[in-house]
């Protein structure tokens, strides 16, 4: 099947919020992690469309059929004073891959950061995920060495909060 001319990604809206958990809990099934999935429709709907949305979200679809997603938001670099955008998730349903729905999103997403005069466009890969790595390699990403990520998650908040 040839998906470039039935291929369309557009931007999520509200009444997309059920495909982007699918996508989301698909997304946790392949890294492991879906144990850690408490995201559920109604905290999307505030946190991707309420009054301050906090991330955005590109949907991929084949003809009708939802294909994937890229959910991504602003961060900020001190040393260029200017916007940077992180790509957080992106997940191209096992169906739809090697079809350039990858390749597509990420066309889309450096378009996004060339128009908001972005400074960097960045994302996190799991280290064991080599399909990926070869793939953002070839779209001329660079690891960046001698970072290492640091995550508090909710209780460690709270408790940290509370001192």
């Amino acid at each position: 099947m040839s998906v470039n001319a039935e291929l369309a990604i557009r931007p999520a809206g509200p009444a997309d919020v059920g495909i982007i958990l699918g996508f989301i809990r698909a997304l946790a099934e392949f890294e492991r992690l879906a144990h850690e999935v408490v995201a559920d429709e109604a905290m999307l709907a505030k946190s991707l469309f309420g009054p301050r949305p906090y991330a955005e979200c590109l949907i991929a679809f084949v003809g009708n059929e939802p294909a994937g997603f890229a959910l991504y938001f602003h961060n900020f670099s001190t040393f260029t004073g200017k916007p940077g955008l992180y790509l957080e998730d992106v997940f191209v349903d096992p169906r739809f891959r090697g079809k350039g729905i990858g390749e597509a999103f990420f066309h889309a997403l450096a378009k996004i950061a060339r128009e908001r005069d972005c400074a960097r466009f960045e994302w996190s890969v799991l280290d064991w995920n080599e399909d990926a790595i070869r793939f953002y390699r070839r779209l001329g990403a660079e690891p960046k060495s001698g970072w290492t990520v640091q995550r508090l998650t909710r209780d460690k908040i709270e408790k940290l909060a509370k001192e």
